[in-house]
């Protein structure tokens, strides 16, 4: 049996390398390599925009009647070895989505869950999530939506890029999941049983969205919290 779990392990490993090749026109793959088990960084996200003066003089007050120092932070749990996929989507000619795709070298149990945004996106906000769903066997991936810092803050991006609005309202949720279904059925030789969206704020409507116009996309949906 340790035999046979080595020469599978080989095999994911060796096909994760073979991700690196299938790059289209439409899909750059920009890497694909195997991540040991181990504690995982993400990488800084962009701060949010300052609050109004009296809103932050009333949450400073708030703050100050009866909060209580917390303990220290608990230690971040590891996750398993994976293969990490990072790719950039190009639909049209003026989209520039930006994903990842973390699939387990071991044991995955046949599923994906594909994970959401909040306020304007512009980053891969799931990764607590995806870090959740890769320890219970699960394939997983998030995607910025089609911009990010660079193109300005509080939907800047939007402006003289009608593309760009479709990639944020839909498409870029869309594209990130059909390329994660191609990619992992390269990684494992199979295709996915069953396929999973999670999200709330701007992630509750990008499920509704997804439950509307590609009813085929996920085999369960929970979104909630729609105030964008």
């Amino acid at each position: 049996m340790f035999a046979v779990a080595l020469l599978l392990a080989a095999g994911t490993s060796t096909n994760c390398d073979a991700i690196r090749t299938l790059s289209t026109p439409q899909t750059i793959v920009m890497s694909a390599d195997v991540v040991p088990a181990g504690v995982f960084t993400p990488p800084p996200q962009p701060a949010p925009p300052p609050p109004p003066a009296n809103q932050a003089a009333a949450t400073a007050a708030g703050r100050g009647r009866g909060a209580r120092a917390g303990g220290p932070a608990p230690a971040p749990e590891p996750i398993p070895q994976h293969c990490r996929v990072k790719l950039t989507l190009k639909p049209t000619s003026d989209s520039n989505i930006y994903s990842e795709l973390w699939m387990p070298t071991d044991n995955w149990n046949g599923r994906l869950l594909i994970v959401g945004n909040g306020g304007f996106a512009g980053s891969i906000q799931g990764y607590g999530d995806m870090q959740v769903a890769l320890r219970l066997g699960y394939a997983t991936a998030a995607t910025d939506t089609g911009h990010n810092a660079a193109d300005g803050p509080n939907g800047m991006f939007a402006l003289g890029h009608p593309e760009k609005i479709v990639d944020f309202a839909y498409r870029a949720l869309h594209e990130t999941t059909a390329e994660s279904k191609r990619l992992i059925k390269t990684m494992y030789s199979r295709n996915v049983q069953m396929s999973y969206y999670k999200g709330c704020s701007t992630g509750g409507r990008e499920g509704v969205m997804a439950a509307q116009r590609f009813p085929d996309d996920y085999d369960g949906i929970i979104a909630g919290a729609l105030a964008n």
